[in-house]
């Protein structure tokens, strides 16, 4: 038996030879040892819970506009936060614990008097001693929203690896200077600035960050402007309402959804025919599953109003696409829709495609019947992580729907 495995008071069987006293005097030390292990466990535990909601708390102090501004120098980029001086010390061994080889980085400084100024270099940083060459490296401050940049002058001189200081920028702006929290300053060598418009001559730092430059995947303008206003809102219901199409033989284009398992697409026309009736509806059946919560091919009519007219498009929902062989959605239940054999309530077999299922299709589907739009509905944040055999069932389609 442990002791210090047990939250109750432990009777503990002893040899009769043991006195009352000794057995006393056992106990005694015993749960007094247990005690004092307790309260030092306690301590270092609750040490530790600060430190590590300390690190769990980094936040940026630059603002989100400020992080636009300053990438928007750099091309198409973001920052990942490396250091707070806060939080690991201003001190040169912690700065390049943390940022050591780590580049381009942006290096920021802040003070009482509400400045915010820095500077970026290409080059990684390391302990060296030696100045490194970067013809790109720059100084900046920040005045409003305006950011004012100082390029350098001698780029042989750039920046100097400095062991016992965080960022070194020539011998013209140092962050941390010799393990304090100050800004050694010396405008003129190697980079040209005011002193006072950069700090304010305030050379007492409240905070230090450096943030590592990556690359990003988001575009850096909309790819199209949309208007999100009322009118506009009325506008395009307008149009859905109004539209006829081409062929008077049909009265309701179909437009088929199509998309992975958890996608989106019975809740896309939720949302759809809420829109329009006015109500939050949720006809088609929506949830999140590893495997299809649609196990029928559903057509829904959109219908303006909670009593009105059905408008002339109609929605088709099927299975959800998985990776798996004869999972979800088949091949040849996809040309079978496209080709108008389907009908409402069709029961997807997914081990048994609609070619040899028994139930009744239609045999000479017009013109109405068929599909007349495809929608892919997909997650836009696992395009990227798309398994290769869902993609290529994805491929396969386009070679259906040309037949």
């Amino acid at each position: 038996w442990c002791m210090n495995c047990l939250e109750v008071p432990v009777i503990i069987l002893l040899p009769l030879i043991y006195s009352k006293h000794r057995v006393r005097s056992t106990l005694s030390t015993q749960l007094s040892r247990r005690k004092d292990t307790k309260l030092k466990t306690s301590t270092v535990q609750s040490a530790s819970f600060r430190n590590f909601r300390r690190l769990s708390t980094m936040n940026s102090k630059l603002t989100r506009y400020q992080q636009r501004t300053i990438c928007s120098q750099l091309g198409n980029s973001k920052l990942k936060l490396l250091y707070k001086a806060s939080i690991h010390g201003f001190t040169g061994a912690a700065f390049h614990q943390r940022c050591d080889t780590r580049c381009p980085t942006v290096s920021v400084g802040y003070n009482a008097s509400g400045y915010v100024f820095g500077g970026y270099t290409k080059q990684p940083f390391c302990q060296s001693g030696q100045y490194v060459n970067d013809d790109q490296a720059f100084l900046f401050t920040f005045s409003g929203e305006k950011l004012n940049k100082y390029p350098v002058t001698t780029p042989v001189y750039a920046v100097k690896m400095i062991a016992n200081s965080g960022p070194y920028f020539g011998e013209a702006l140092v962050l941390v200077n010799g393990n304090q929290a100050v800004v050694h300053s010396n405008p003129g060598n190697y980079y040209t600035f005011n002193a006072a418009d950069v700090h304010g001559n305030d050379l007492k730092l409240t905070e230090c960050e450096v943030y590592e430059v990556e690359e990003s995947t988001e575009i850096e303008k909309p790819w199209r402007t949309i208007v999100w206003e009322s009118e506009k809102r009325k506008e395009l219901m307008e149009s859905i309402r109004l539209y006829k199409p081409m062929v008077s033989s049909v009265s309701q284009i179909r437009v088929l959804l199509i998309g992975a398992v958890g996608a989106g697409k019975s809740s896309f026309f939720n949302s759809i025919n809420s829109v329009f009736r006015g109500h939050v509806t949720s006809q088609a059946i929506a949830g999140s599953s590893s495997t299809s919560l649609t196990t029928q091919f559903r057509t829904y009519s959109l219908k303006a109003g909670r009593e009105g007219k059905p408008l002339p498009v109609m929605l088709c929902d099927t299975m959800g696409l998985e990776e798996s062989t004869g999972a979800g959605l088949d091949i040849d239940d996809i040309s079978s829709i496209l080709k108008g054999h389907l009908s409402d309530r069709y029961q997807f077999q997914p081990l048994c495609s609609s070619a040899i299922g028994g139930q009744q299709l239609r045999k000479s589907p017009v013109l109405k019947d068929k599909i007349h739009c495809v929608a892919y509905v997909m997650d836009a944040c696992k395009i990227s992580i798309m398994p290769t055999k869902l993609q290529e069932k994805l491929d396969a389609m386009p070679a259906e729907r040309s037949t």
